[in-house]
C-alpha cells in the first residue's frame, strides 16, 4: 500500500469477489449475514488517508469479519435470528470502535448460531464447513470460522460463552483465541452468560491474532468487568512471538475425555488422537516438558455443575440487554420465544434458560464449584510447576449435518461430539487454539492450550513456536483462488 502496489478498494474488492464466488454459490457455505455497503467507501477514506497522513493504525485496510451478534450502526445487528432480521442498533459495540479506529474496514456481518448457540439459525439457515461441506463448522461463531477459513476476510472476531470462538477456529484449522473474560469489552454484544461472555480473534496465524487483541484489549468504562484488566495488558502482544517459546516450558497433557458421549473405542477418535499425539511429541522435540496424563478429580460431574447447570444468568442479562434499546423489535427472552420464529432446536435449548434468575439457590451452587474447581487447577499447575495445561478441542472430528436440523427440536445433530471446550470458561481462563494438522479423512484437529487469567502472553509464545514449526495449515480445496486473483 505504500509503494501504490496495492491500495484499500483493491483489497477489500478481492474479498467482496470471493464472498459473491463462495458462500451462496460453490461450496455454498453461507457464512455471511450481511456485506457491508459502505465497506468501498470506507476504502476509498482509508486510501486517501494513507497518501495524506499515512496508515491510521496497525490494520490499516485490512477486511475483517464481524459476528452478527456485535452492534453496528450502520448495518443490521440479527444475532442469527429473523426477529432482528432488519434491527439496525443505534449504537456501536466498543470492539467494532475500537476495530475502526485501528483502520480495519468491517466487510461483512457474519452468520451464527442463533442467540448465540449452534450453527443454524431463522435468519440465514444452515452454515457449513469448508473442508466438508456437508459437514457443521461448530459453533456459534460458525460464519466467522468457516469464512475467515474460506478467505472471505483476512481476520475475524468472534464471540464465546462456552467454546464458540475455539470451536469454529478448530474444525477450520484456524487460530482461535477465547481471552480471559476481562481482557476484552463486552459493551453492545448480546449476552448470554456474562460471567463466561467474551469477544476475541479467530484468525489465520497466531501472529495475527496478537495484532488483533493488541487492538482490541483493554479497560472500558461501558464493561465495568475489564476494569480487573488494568495493569494486565502489555505495551504489545506480539512481544511473544518466540521461536523458541516452546523451550522449558512444562506442559501438562488432560488425556480424559470431557464430553461423556466421546467414544475412545471409535475409528473417528483415534484418528483425532493420532494427531493430537503427534502434536504433543512435536511439543516435546521443541524443547518443552511434557507432565503427561495430568488427572482433575471428578473433571466430567465438575464441568456439569459449572458449566451446564448455569442456566440462570440468560434471561436477566437479555432483558437488561434488550432493554437499552428502544428499537428492539422484541425487549423480553420471553418475547423472542413467543414469537414462533425460532428454529425449534434452539427454541428448545432456550427454553431451558426461562424462569431462572440467578438469585435462585441453584446459581450459588454453580459459582460455588467454579471458584472450587479454579482453585483445584491452580493448585495443580503451581505443583507440577505448569505454563499450560494442553487437550485436543475436540475428540471426534466434525459431524455430519443432520437433515432435520432446522425442523427438529429433537434432532439427533451431534455438532459438539467429543467437545473439550468447556473448561476454560467455566474458570475463567484464556485458551487459544491452533492447527494441529489434518486426520486421515482431510479435516482440521486442532491443540488447545489453556494458561491461568491474563496469561495470554504465555499462550501467544508456546503457539507462535509450534506454529512456526510444524505449518500445519492448508486452505481449503473447497475455495480455490478465483481466475485472475493472487
Amino acid at each position: 500500500m505504500r509503494s501504490g502496489q496495492l491500495t484499500c478498494r483493491a483489497l477489500v474488492g478481492l474479498y467482496l469477489e470471493r464472498i459473491e464466488a463462495y458462500d451462496k454459490q460453490g461450496p455454498n457455505l453461507n457464512a455471511v449475514q450481511n456485506i457491508n455497503p459502505r465497506a468501498l467507501a470506507e476504502a476509498d477514506r482509508l486510501d486517501d488517508a494513507l497518501k495524506e497522513s499515512g496508515p491510521v493504525g496497525p490494520l490499516h485496510g485490512i477486511p475483517i469479519l464481524l459476528k452478527d451478534q456485535v452492534e453496528t450502526n450502520d448495518m443490521p445487528t440479527t444475532y442469527g435470528s429473523a426477529i432482528f432480521k432488519e434491527f439496525v442498533p443505534r449504537r456501536e459495540a466498543t470492539i467494532a470502535s475500537k476495530l475502526k479506529a485501528a483502520g480495519a474496514v468491517i466487510i461483512a456481518k457474519a452468520n451464527m448460531g442463533e442467540f448465540a448457540n449452534g450453527y443454524v439459525g431463522s435468519a440465514f439457515g444452515v452454515s457449513r464447513n469448508p473442508y466438508d461441506p456437508r459437514r457443521n463448522p461448530s459453533g456459534s461463531s460458525s460464519g466467522v470460522g468457516a469464512g475467515v477459513a474460506a478467505n472471505y476476510a483476512a481476520l475475524g472476531i468472534g464471540e464465546e460463552t462456552g467454546g464458540s470462538i475455539r470451536g469454529p477456529a478448530s474444525v477450520a484449522s484456524l487460530v482461535g483465541l477465547r481471552p480471559s473474560v476481562a481482557l476484552v469489552s463486552r459493551f453492545g454484544m448480546l449476552p448470554v452468560n456474562p460471567t463466561q461472555d467474551t469477544l476475541g480473534p479467530i484468525t489465520r496465524t497466531v501472529g495475527d491474532a496478537a495484532i488483533m487483541l493488541d487492538v482490541i484489549a483493554g479497560y472500558d468504562s461501558k464493561d465495568r468487568m475489564t476494569a480487573y484488566s488494568v495493569g494486565h495488558v502489555p505495551p504489545t502482544y506480539t512481544a511473544f512471538l518466540r521461536a523458541d517459546g516452546l523451550e522449558g516450558a512444562r506442559l501438562g497433557i488432560i488425556r480424559e475425555p470431557m464430553d461423556p458421549k466421546t467414544d475412545p473405542s471409535s475409528d473417528d477418535y483415534k484418528k483425532v488422537r493420532s494427531i493430537f499425539d503427534k502434536a504433543v511429541a512435536d511439543c516435546e522435540r521443541l524443547g518443552a516438558e511434557i507432565v503427561d496424563s495430568v488427572t482433575i478429580p471428578d473433571l466430567k460431574e465438575r464441568l456439569k455443575r459449572m458449566y451446564d447447570d448455569n442456566v440462570f444468568e440468560t434471561e436477566q442479562a437479555t432483558n437488561a440487554y434488550l432493554a437499552e434499546h428502544q428499537n428492539a423489535p422484541v425487549k423480553t427472552l420471553r418475547e423472542i420465544l413467543l414469537s414462533g420464529k425460532l428454529v425449534p432446536w434452539r427454541a428448545k435449548t432456550l427454553l431451558d434458560n426461562f424462569g431462572r434468575s440467578t438469585d435462585q439457590l441453584g446459581y450459588l451452587q454453580v459459582l460455588a464449584a467454579r471458584e472450587e474447581t479454579r482453585r483445584l487447577i491452580l493448585a495443580i499447575m503451581a505443583d507440577r510447576r505448569l505454563d499450560a495445561l494442553v487437550y485436543p478441542t475436540f475428540d471426534h472430528q466434525p459431524t455430519l449435518i443432520a437433515a432435520d436440523v432446522l425442523t427438529n427440536p429433537d434432532t439427533k445433530d451431534e455438532y459438539r461430539l467429543g467437545n473439550n471446550r468447556n473448561l476454560s470458561p467455566s474458570l475463567g481462563f484464556p485458551a487459544l487454539t491452533i492447527p494441529a494438522g489434518f486426520t486421515t479423512d482431510g479435516l482440521p484437529v486442532g491443540i488447545e492450550f489453556m494458561a491461568r487469567m491474563f496469561a495470554e502472553p504465555t499462550l501467544f509464545r508456546l503457539a507462535y513456536a509450534y506454529e512456526q514449526a510444524t505449518h500445519n495449515r492448508r486452505p481449503p480445496a473447497s475455495t480455490p483462488a478465483l481466475p485472475g486473483q493472487p
